[in-house]
């Protein structure tokens, strides 16, 4: 199979920030929580939330969420892990390689509702907030696959199509370079659903974990044919990829919470953030005020006409009493 173009793969994994070495794995995740959290800080404030409150949620989401994506991976693909010739410390080497969304988002979910309860904020409008940059994060996550050449498709000769190394080749085609680049297949469609949350729950006002659901929804039919494209190791069910089944399953779940939500709780949630509203309120009313003490004194020198400043000394000739009062009312008149 002859490719007359294709995508080069990094000729290691790792990028050297002076005498650091950096995985390019870990690179992407952490720019991915980057964006997650920016972009989600964001959007919480545009939902009348407090400033910060999404990065302070965040440090119990996001290792939660690292530590449910690595667990779901280790439970799934074990024999990688565990059984002759296997090392199971190699289940810690996070590094590597190995993070189930499933698992991530699961537990990173769990994470999320203790710093919401926490804080007294409902874990659906959090969900809504930050759902467009988890699917950003994970269109970022997945170009941690092509720094360490794995997790690619069917091999290909399209002039899109990924040029794997040798050692990092499937046993059964050691010959064949190129393949389907499913990295930046699912990484492309991410992005595709991030755009497509952020125009719906501006078009349709989606409150109560909707904005999320959808998020979920749409990501799963992008990542059941991009499993199905994959050449991995991985357990299959009734002839079908385990990772095809979740995500018919999560598919399933999101579009009926979706109906049901809507039925039960239309509309969007009025207050995300019990006393944000208020403290904001509060703070524009002092920068107003403060405004306004700034203009009076300006304005104060400017009240006292020409005529005003001749009439006094023809007031202090005037007699006390009630001609001298005349005289000051002429004054300001």
């Amino acid at each position: 199979m002859e490719t007359l173009a294709f995508i080069p793969s990094p000729s290691a994994g790792e990028i050297h920030l002076g005498p650091l070495p950096l995985r390019g794995y870990a690179l992407c995740i952490i720019l991915g929580v980057f964006v997650a959290v920016w972009l989600g800080g964001r959007r919480w404030v545009a939902r009348g939330g407090r400033p910060g409150t999404v990065a302070d949620i965040a440090v119990w989401a996001v290792p939660f969420g690292l530590i449910g994506g690595r667990l779901y991976h280790v439970i799934t693909d074990y024999q990688l892990y565990f059984g002759d010739g296997r090392n199971w410390v190699d289940a810690f080497r996070i590094w590597d390689g190995g993070l189930g969304i499933w698992g991530a988002i699961a537990l990173g979910a769990v994470g999320a509702w203790i710093g919401c309860r926490r804080r007294g904020i409902p874990l659906p409008a959090y969900a809504d907030a930050v759902a467009p940059g988890i699917v950003l994060a994970q269109a970022l996550g997945r170009w941690g696959n092509w720094f360490n050449q794995e997790l690619y498709g069917k091999a290909t000769d399209l002039p899109w199509a990924l040029k794997i190394d040798q050692d990092h080749r499937p046993v059964d085609t050691p010959d064949l370079a190129t393949y389907h680049p499913t990295f930046l297949y699912e990484s492309l469609w991410c992005v595709g659903v991030a755009l497509l949350v952020i125009w719906a729950d501006r078009r349709f006002k989606l409150g109560h974990g909707r904005a999320f659901a959808l998020y979920v929804a749409g990501y799963t039919v992008g990542r059941f044919w991009t499993e199905y494209l994959r050449v991995d190791d991985a357990h299959h069910v009734l002839g079908m990829r385990l990772n095809n089944w979740t995500a018919i399953v999560v598919f399933a779940a999101a579009v009926a919470y979706i109906v049901i939500s809507a039925k039960r709780r239309p509309g969007r949630e009025e207050v995300v953030e019990p006393g944000a509203a208020e403290e904001r309120a509060a703070e524009e009313a002092k920068s107003s005020d403060g405004d306004g003490d700034g203009d009076g004194a300006k304005d104060e020198p400017e009240a006292k006409s020409e005529p005003d400043a001749k009439s006094e000394p023809e007031a202090e000739k005037a007699d006390a009493g009630d001609g001298g009062d005349k005289a000051k009312d002429g004054s300001t008149s």
